[in-house]
C-alpha cells in the first residue's frame, strides 16, 4: 500500500514482466480522499504485446496511514475519452 500520494501507481508486474505499464499520472485532488488520473497500457496475454493506451480515474482514501483504492473508472479508448471531454466541457461552459 502507498503511504504518500506520490507513491501511488498502477504499474503492476508479475514474474518480472510488466502487466500494467503506467505511462503518466496526474493528481487531480490531494488530501485524505485523493483523485488521480492515469494513462496506461495493459499486456495482451495472447499476443504478448502491450495493448492500446487507456485512461483511468481512481479515488483513494487514506486509512491507517495508507492510501487504499476506493473506486475506479477506466476509459478504454480514445473515442470514449473524447466524448467524456466533450460532455464535461459542455457542462462546465453551461455553468460559467
Amino acid at each position: 500500500m502507498a503511504e504518500t500520494i506520490d507513491d501511488i501507481t498502477i504499474q503492476y508486474e508479475e514474474d518480472d514482466q510488466v502487466v500494467v505499464e503506467e505511462l503518466d499520472k496526474e493528481v487531480l485532488t490531494r488530501g485524505a480522499w485523493t483523485t488521480i488520473m492515469f494513462k496506461f497500457r495493459q499486456l495482451d496475454r495472447r499476443s504478448g504485446e502491450m495493448g492500446k493506451v487507456q485512461y483511468s480515474v481512481r479515488r483513494y482514501r487514506k486509512m491507517h496511514g495508507e492510501f487504499r483504492s476506493q473506486s475506479k473508472f477506466t476509459i478504454s479508448n480514445n473515442d470514449q475519452a473524447r466524448k467524456v471531454v466533450e460532455v464535461l466541457t459542455k457542462w462546465v461552459d453551461e455553468e460559467e
